[in-house]
């Protein structure tokens, strides 16, 4: 028999209890703060008013690993970009919805 109750999901990731300040650190440190330390404010912010209504941690979760992953992928797509290769045939998605109106 489970202690978890049925309709609550088992969350898969927990982070540490310090990963929200060190993720934050890690935001002021990049050459992109200007633009990703108020993105991801604003992001927690949302999480955590969520959290606030549904005692769910879960979309905090969310927010730290999404922003950890952009920060450790972040030196890969620097060197893509630096690297001058061609991506002119990247499919922009918005733009294809746009065009099927």
């Amino acid at each position: 028999m489970s202690a978890q109750p049925d309709h609550a999901p088992v969350t898969p990731y927990a982070p540490a209890p310090g990963a929200p300040a060190e993720l934050r650190a890690r935001l002021r440190a990049d050459r992109r703060a200007s633009r990703w330390v108020p993105a991801f404010e604003h992001e927690w912010a949302t999480a955590l008013e969520q959290s606030r209504q549904t005692f769910s941690l879960s979309a905090l979760y969310e927010v730290i690993q999404v922003w950890q992953t952009r920060l450790a992928s972040a030196p890969a797509v620097d060197a893509f970009l630096d690297s001058g290769r061609d991506d002119s045939d990247f499919l922009d998605l918005q733009e294809i919805r746009r065009r099927r109106r």
